[in-house]
């Protein structure tokens, strides 16, 4: 059974020398790295029960020790989410963040994943 988290995982698993968390990473994950999680999506449920299809927006950030790295790091994530086989949309532009506490810089963005349960 096919989940969009596992999806995404999946798509992602190879990026920041696989340091991909779900939720949060840990206090001592090395940088840079990319956390995901299920923010929403559309729901297809009919009297009938659920749809073949399914939806959930992942948001998706990645923080890093520098504003160029995770600007890279970014566009890696978007083109691993948007291209074949999870062919997901960005719900807009990626958002960049920066952290005084952690000194990091990070940048998330919504992706629309469609996907069948």
């Amino acid at each position: 059974m096919a989940s969009a988290e596992a999806i995404t995982y999946a798509a992602l698993k190879t990026l920041a020398g696989g340091r991909v968390y779900p939720d949060v990473a840990p206090a001592s994950a090395v940088k840079p790295y990319v956390v995901y999680q299920s923010v929403g999506g559309v729901d297809e449920t009919t009297f009938d029960g659920l749809n073949q299809q399914q939806n959930s927006r992942m948001q998706v950030a990645v923080w890093a020790l520098s504003r160029a790295e995770a600007a890279t790091l970014m566009q890696q994530m978007l083109r691993a989410l948007t291209d074949t086989p999870v062919r997901g949309v960005p719900a807009g532009a990626p958002v960049s963040v920066y952290e005084d506490e952690t000194r990091l810089y990070g940048s998330r963005v919504d992706v629309s994943i469609w996907f069948a349960p």
